[in-house]
């Protein structure tokens, strides 16, 4: 399965909600996660642009559209940004094909 980090900025609505009534979401990102067939392997609440971060697995990249897509569907969030992420010997593969690979391509300023 593909992994991907999740980041999320909560609306205000939402942050009063948190502070008015304190509690984990963790079990309800797994829950959703699990509906896309889906796999959370970490949780935080964050300080800085996002108030929250997920690593997680789907087996597809349309199965963690659908659930990002469920989520910022929600109304709760002012940003939701989903990332692909590489293993190291994926990105290898990448940096390996890249190397072999003859395109042609020119860059604009060329």
């Amino acid at each position: 399965m593909a992994h991907f980090m999740l980041r999320w900025q909560f609306n205000s609505a939402s942050a009063k909600a948190l502070i008015d009534k304190p509690q984990d979401r963790t079990e309800q990102a797994v829950t959703l996660m699990k509906s896309f067939g889906g796999r959370l392997h970490s949780y935080y609440f964050a300080f800085g642009d996002y108030d929250g971060v997920g690593i997680c697995e789907f087996p597809d990249n349309t199965s963690v559209a659908a659930c990002s897509m469920t989520a910022a569907s929600s109304g709760a969030f002012s940003r939701f940004e989903t990332t692909a992420l590489l293993t190291g010997k994926e990105a290898e593969a990448a940096l390996q094909q890249a190397h072999e690979t003859k395109t042609g391509y020119k860059p604009p300023n060329a």
